[in-house]
């Protein structure tokens, strides 16, 4: 579905990455892992033409394209709900923007039911709790109908048992809802829990250390040995990389 082939970003004499590639087929759910400001935001922001890019190519279903802005809905660490809108309507957006439609109307209302929202459609963002605004843009998200998500730090900002029950409503966009899936993670354990394949970063310019393609099916356990000793192996590679740039 999607192929970036040596891709360059640089702010003034900053290489944030020079040569980054990446493959993304169609139904999968890839995860980046990678220290604070190794440029994975950046990455984003590049694949969605929010920032342009330097050099290289995107490839999305076999055509060459400036970037992914129309393509990819996107969906990032703050809910970025509009706080005079109530729920209903900041999931509405979308919709709104393409021109609303009964079918919209009713496609939201049976997503707030299935993420667990139902009752509290006409509320406004601040009188509910962070997870429950990440559900609404979850809906949001889903409501643009685009194939691929891409997911910046969903749940960071969310306390551990909320970031739990919310990790299972991500498995259901690729599962039941079809998408396919680039999601960007500072949690390894939740990297995977999650992914078809983990991606590990490096520091500038960003590059891809490691890969890992877990060997259990989902839904799986955090308590599992395998996913136990290659998250402490993960680690351990990230925090050398660190000492090393300490050094």
């Amino acid at each position: 579905m999607l192929c970036v082939t040596n891709l360059k970003k640089s702010f003034n004499s900053l290489v944030v990455f020079d040569g980054f590639s990446l493959t993304v087929p169609r139904g999968s759910f890839t995860a980046l892992v990678g220290p604070s400001g190794c440029g994975k935001s950046t990455f984003f922001d590049v694949l969605t033409g929010i920032v342009p890019k330097d050099g290289g190519d995107i490839t999305w279903r076999g055509d060459a394209v400036p970037h992914l802005r129309g393509k990819a809905a996107y969906m990032q660490q703050k809910d970025l709900l509009l706080p005079w809108l109530s729920l209903i309507e900041n999931a509405l957006l979308p919709a709104i923007i393409a021109g609303m439609t009964p079918y919209a109307q009713a496609k939201a209302r049976a997503l707030f039911t299935r993420l667990g929202l139902s009752g509290f459609e006409e509320y406004i963002p601040g009188r509910v709790s962070g997870g429950m605004r990440q559900r609404c843009a979850l809906v949001r998200t889903l409501m643009f109908e685009h194939e691929l998500v891409l997911l910046d730090e969903p749940l960071s900002a969310l306390d551990a048992i909320t970031r739990r029950s919310l990790q299972s409503l991500l498995l259901l966009l690729q599962i039941e809802f079809g998408k396919t899936i680039v999601m960007i993670t500072h949690d390894v354990e939740e990297a995977l829990l999650l992914a078809d394949e983990v991606l590990v970063l490096s520091r500038f310019p960003m590059s891809v250390r490691e890969r890992y393609v877990p060997g259990t099916p989902k839904p799986r356990r955090g308590d599992d040995p395998e996913l136990l000793k290659t998250k402490e192996q993960l680690f351990y590679g990230m925090e050398q990389e660190v000492v090393r740039e300490a050094i």
